[in-house]
């Protein structure tokens, strides 16, 4: 591959991967970010560089563009900033961190998106074939960026990827060899614009796959169940509430795959460390796609039934005066959070609201009735949140100035037998830096009242 000129928009996590893996192939990069202030020798110290590293901050010319090959964007900066319009009318190629990553993959691409679902499921999936085949990556939206480990892999081994819709906009080769749509429900229309926008970016993680490749689908996704016919892969289907001729199903508390007309067990629910038809849901998705990777399926049962859920997505906290307390700060959607409530075994009080991505709510809280107990709000979303509640004649209700407010308040009303939930149903920006630092926020909370 010839050399080329880069210039990696956004100078975060990301950028910085994105960096460091041009400084080992050696080609050359400039940086832009939009913060003039950037400490621009710390981000070079993060690199690892002694180049004198170029970079565009603030406002950027046209002019100030020319010369540049490819463009890598990280996926926190939309396609509808200056910047990214004027690389646009540059005509210079837009590529994600992942189109760049892939170009330099040695191994065998596994991944996986959707609206909700997708860190419990690649998580799972990449301890299955890492269990199976050691020289196994796990990158993506997963908080680990794919540019960040791209060098560590090797003919004959594999990378399972979770990839967001942000990462797809931008996808220009990436081909998986199994990829995995797990759901479509309303998400980031702040960014996509429309429905119909979101649904095509995750249908396109299939645009370079051919019939060697598989994609797996959640049957009972009717968006999905439409797409079908039309993917240019094979197809595999999961389900949680019908029995499927071929494919994952559920019945009662048994994972089944059917194939050639006959039956096998992967797994009890039960015999597991995961509650709730929406963890069933991503044991399926995650055991098709290491089957059809061609892990054996006594490995994939072994591995499964030892699986423990990802830190922040209905992650059990504490249970403090017969109360018990769950972290589903991940819960970043209505749809997550409908399926968090669920996963509850009592009442709840909940803890939600946040940043706006301009989200209806009024499903999500019609769902509540019999099942909430108390809705503590906070952040940007509150009175939108509390609009919802009003038309939906749900009425516990209340506002908290912040989330440790929140946590005491909870607190106060939860019984003995009760469960406190965090699932905000909306982002984390605003208030927090990212849903990690708020669900971290929410565990010390609950800890200090145990104290």
């Amino acid at each position: 591959m010839s050399k080329q000129n880069y210039l990696i928009i956004g100078a975060g996590r990301s950028g910085i991967a994105a960096a460091r893996l041009l400084e080992k192939l050696k080609e050359p990069y400039s940086i832009y970010d939009a913060n003039v202030e950037l400490d621009c020798e710390a981000v070079k110290e993060k690199i690892e560089t002694e180049k004198d590293v170029e970079f565009l901050l603030g406002d950027v010319s046209a002019e100030k563009l020319d010369g540049f090959d490819v463009c890598v964007v990280s996926p926190g900066v939309p396609l509808t900033t200056p910047v990214m319009k004027a690389v646009s009318a540059k005509g210079i190629p837009i590529w994600s961190e992942i189109e760049l990553a892939f170009l330099h993959d040695r191994g065998t691409v596994l991944a996986i998106t959707g609206t909700n679902g997708k860190t419990t499921t690649t998580s799972l999936t990449y301890e299955i074939i890492r269990a199976w085949n050691v020289n196994t990556l796990l990158v993506g939206n997963i908080e680990i960026p794919y540019t960040g480990l791209v060098h560590e892999s090797v003919t004959g081994g594999f990378t399972v990827a979770e990839i967001s819709s942000f990462q797809l906009e931008t996808m220009i080769t990436f081909r998986p060899h199994v990829s995995a749509i797990l759901n479509i429900t309303p998400d980031h229309l702040d960014r996509h614009g429309s429905m119909e926008n979101y649904e095509n970016v995750k249908k396109s993680i299939t645009r370079n796959q051919t019939k060697d490749d598989f994609v797996v689908l959640n049957f009972e996704d009717s968006v999905l169940r439409e797409f079908a016919p039309d993917a240019p892969c094979r197809v595999i289907f999961f389900s949680s509430e019908r029995e499927l001729e071929n494919g994952w199903f559920l019945r009662g508390d048994d994972i089944i795959l059917a194939e050639e007309g006959r039956e096998t067990l992967l797994v009890k629910m039960s015999e597991t460390k995961l509650v709730g038809k929406h963890n069933a849901e991503n044991i399926m998705a995650a055991a098709a796609i290491a089957y059809a990777a061609g892990v054996p399926i006594e490995l994939i049962r072994s591995v499964t039934k030892e699986f423990t859920a990802v830190e922040h997505r209905i992650e059990f906290v504490e249970e403090i005066d017969g109360v018990k307390y769950f972290n589903d700060s991940k819960g970043t959607n209505t749809d997550a959070a409908i399926k968090a409530i669920d996963a509850m075994p009592s009442k709840t009080v909940l803890i939600a609201g946040g940043y706006d991505k301009h989200s209806e709510y009024d499903d999500w809280i019609s769902h509540l009735h019999g099942k909430c107990k108390a809705l503590i709000l906070i952040g940007q979303t509150a009175q939108n949140i509390a609009a919802a509640c009003d038309r939906a004649g749900f009425s516990p209700y209340e506002f908290a100035e912040d989330l440790p407010s929140a946590v005491k308040r909870c607190a106060a009303i939860a019984e003995s037998g009760d469960c406190v939930l965090l699932s905000p149903a909306c982002a984390s920006w605003g208030m927090f830096k990212n849903y990690q630092q708020r669900g971290t926020m929410f565990k010390d909370e609950v800890r200090k009242l145990k104290k």
